[in-house]
């Protein structure tokens, strides 16, 4: 199931209130201001810090 566009474009980051950057093959939502990518579950972004994953060093830019 995908997520829809629309919202998308509207959710930013619950922490750092910076745009999200949508990785479709992950099916994530991340943060790179915040450090965290949040999941997407049956097409519902989950924007609980505590659900979301530490980005690894390699993965922050």
């Amino acid at each position: 199931m995908d997520t829809d566009p629309k919202l998308l474009e509207v959710l930013v980051c619950p922490l750092t209130r910076t745009t999200l950057h949508y990785d479709r093959e992950r099916q994530e939502l991340v943060s790179q201001a915040a450090g965290l990518a949040f999941p997407i579950r049956g097409g519902v972004p989950i924007m609980l810090p505590g659900e979301a994953r530490s980005l690894g060093e390699d993965e922050r830019t």
